[in-house]
């Protein structure tokens, strides 16, 4: 389906315009980094320790991953708009939890459910991989998510400046705020692009062999998983790390982790101006490299005595341009290789790829101490990297093997 053309701004009738689906994608994307600067301040006000307060980030991403798997099939079966309508109604529902809860064990319960908000992400995909053809759909979704990329740069110096003036409950009051947007955005605007619909979910189940037989599928799943395995891993670990080896206050926290975000958009824009003519997997390889220089030179730099912030979230800058130019594409691959699945591939894909993601989280948050200093952190960055990079030649090598995407058969 290629309905672009037929795009018009608030009009039900036709295709979401490029910027409802930034703004979709954008609020998946708040939630996950605006509250990292109040990590310590909340695990003070719940009277609990670090560790278990960091444990937001890895369950929020734990239940965005096991969400992933049901919203893609969820919106090939019942379509693209119902979904994301319930699906934000829900994200605001957690929120207002997640404010109201007294002790750490209801706030993940809510936390978790906050994940809900990962349909704008999943679905916004498969509607532009419904709109446009592979090579146009990586370029497009560099575009989606390239915007979205501007939600998590500015998100976390936002959220610090509210948790010092206000606390951290001001920034859950910005989620709803935020999200009743998006729902009058979505509502008026998001028309239905999943005109093909599976007859029942036993018809589409029928067909997940067709779509995990495919070698590249895997490939790209790899490649997108391993190398966004680096930024959770950060996630989780650097509101520890700047706190407690760099002193910084949650302002000065924010602003500094805006520097990936800022590598990210760049990265999504990169992609969004060449993926058409240069082809996804040299666009994938040279972010693969790029991304490298990421973990690479702060653990470099800080063996050799380097103390200042920038030495580590300095660098974080080219993890971000590295991520922009790996996820779009490896995202396309992945939704070009069974085009009539794309939801569900956009799902299990994405599941893939936050699964990973929380665990790699989880662990970086477990295993920094005071005493390891940060060098645990840039071990998991670093190992996760150099895998994504075999998983990008392996990719290369199966399309040197086989043909390019999107011949009949191809595997």
């Amino acid at each position: 389906m290629d309905s672009s053309s037929n795009v018009r701004f608030f009009d039900r009738s036709t295709p979401p315009h490029i910027l409802t689906l930034i703004i979709l994608a954008a609020l998946s994307a708040l939630p996950m980094t605006m509250f990292l600067p109040s990590l310590p301040n909340m695990a003070e006000y719940f009277d609990t320790d670090y560790r278990l307060m960091q444990l937001s980030v890895a369950v929020y991403l734990t239940a965005n991953g096991v969400l992933h798997i049901f919203i893609g099939p969820l919106s090939d079966r019942y379509g693209r708009r119902p979904v994301i309508l319930l699906s934000i109604m829900l994200f605001l529902v957690a929120t207002i939890g997640c404010m109201l809860a007294t002790t750490i064990e209801f706030f993940l319960a809510f936390r978790m459910a906050q994940a809900i908000t990962v349909t704008g992400m999943v679905v916004s995909r498969a509607i532009v991989r419904d709109m446009y053809p592979q090579r146009e759909a990586a370029s497009m979704i560099g575009y989606v998510t390239m915007g979205m990329a501007v939600a998590p740069m500015i998100g976390p110096t936002i959220g610090g400046f509210l948790d010092e003036a206000f606390g951290w409950k001001a920034v859950f009051t910005l989620f709803i705020i935020l999200g009743v947007g998006a729902f009058f955005v979505a509502f008026n605007d998001c028309g239905e692009t999943a005109t093909t619909r599976p007859a029942s979910f036993k018809q589409q189940f029928s067909e997940y062999p067709e779509l995990f037989g495919s070698r590249r599928f895997w490939g790209y799943c790899a490649v997108a998983g391993l190398t966004s395995g680096s930024f959770f891993a950060y996630l989780g670990g650097a509101p520890f790390v700047g706190a407690e080896f760099y002193d910084l206050s949650p302002a000065r926290l924010g602003m500094y982790f805006s520097l990936a975000a800022l590598g990210y958009m760049t990265g999504n824009f990169i992609s969004g101006r060449y993926s058409v003519k240069v082809g996804i997997n040299r666009m994938i390889l040279l972010g693969s490299w790029i991304v490298l220089i990421g973990p690479g030179l702060p653990l470099i730099l800080t063996l050799a005595g380097a103390t200042h912030p920038l030495s580590f979230f300095g660098f974080a800058i080219f993890m971000g341009i590295g991520n922009g130019m790996i996820v779009p594409n490896s995202t396309a691959g992945m939704l070009s290789v069974r085009p009539h699945l794309a939801g569900t591939a956009s799902g299990i894909g994405g599941a893939i790829v936050i699964g990973g993601g929380s665990g790699l989280s989880a662990l970086s948050g477990a295993l920094l101490t005071a005493e390891s200093g940060p060098y645990p952190l840039f071990v998991i960055m670093l190992a996760s990297v150099v895998c994504g990079l075999f998983a990008t030649y392996y990719v290369i090598w199966v399309e040197r093997k086989t043909g390019p995407l999107g011949a009949p058969g191809k595997p």
